[in-house]
């Protein structure tokens, strides 16, 4: 029989230490590893990486199948169901919604509008926007989707994928120039890829829209891949302004990470 993996143990361990539902945890930690490999898998491959029985993941399955959360394939693989695509939407604006808070106090000390936006599939989705209070400002409608390719936000969201899953991201989306600045060769992309790594933030300059530059971190630990950002005129996100700027970002992304953590600890 599998050994029991390390998250499948924890599972079992938190649900016996916190008074949780065993089941629950299974079934919610089954949907997670569906979503990491791809939302389809065969139950021999979800006991090789939970190390549940068989028999105890087909149970799970069965009754995720019948409440909509998974469908089975013709092919005998069971696949992530759309029951779950409202949820997401649900939690993607209150997601959204919490990080407000965050942006509006990017924008207070940055001066320029400050974005949150998650990687959904294989595009940037923007989910919330506080806007600058300069005439002369950026607006991107929130629920706008975009190729990570030419985003200070896809940049630094795929940097933290190892670069074959990035090849293939891209080889599925194509790279179309959005502007002359826009990079349009995996090759290109990696090396700034490379480069978000060696620094620990991203910039779209002028590669999205010309006249506008955006600098973006991820935020560590986050419940799903997320960014933020702040884009303003060219003439103000200034070399000298980035180095004023960055470290903001950065203490705002952490704080916003301890929100998110927070926001999802149970209540007694």
């Amino acid at each position: 029989m599998p050994t029991p993996s390390a998250s499948s143990t924890d599972a079992a361990r938190s649900a016996a230490a916190g008074g949780g539902v065993q089941s629950l945890e299974r079934a919610f930690d089954l949907l997670e590893r569906m979503a990491d490999a791809g939302g389809e898998v065969g139950l021999s491959e979800l006991s090789v990486s939970s190390g549940l029985p068989l028999p105890t993941i087909h149970r799970l399955m069965r009754t995720l199948v019948s409440c909509g959360y998974v469908r089975q394939q013709p092919n005998r693989r069971y696949a992530l169901g759309p029951r779950l695509i409202r949820l997401g939407e649900s939690a993607s604006r209150l997601l959204g919604t919490w990080a407000r808070p965050s942006l509006a106090r990017l924008v207070e000390e940055t001066g320029e509008t400050a974005n949150m936006a998650l990687l959904d599939g294989d595009e940037i989705v923007y989910v919330a926007q506080v806007p600058s209070k300069h005439s002369m400002r950026m607006f991107t409608e929130v629920g706008r989707r975009v190729l990570p390719h030419s985003t200070g936000v896809g940049k630094a969201l795929l940097a933290n994928l190892p670069p074959d899953e990035v090849r293939a991201l891209l080889a599925r989306t194509g790279m179309p120039a959005a502007t002359e600045k826009t990079l349009t060769t995996p090759d290109d992309f990696l090396a700034a890829l490379r480069e978000v790594r060696r620094l620990g933030y991203a910039v779209d300059d002028n590669e999205q829209e010309i006249g506008v530059r955006c600098l973006a971190v991820s935020v560590p630990d986050s419940p799903t891949a997320a960014a933020i950002s702040i884009s303003g005129p060219a003439g103000r996100v200034t070399e000298e302004a980035t180095q004023r700027i960055v470290p903001i970002l950065k203490q705002v992304a952490t704080e916003l990470s301890q929100a998110l953590a927070s926001s999802g600890s149970p209540t007694h």
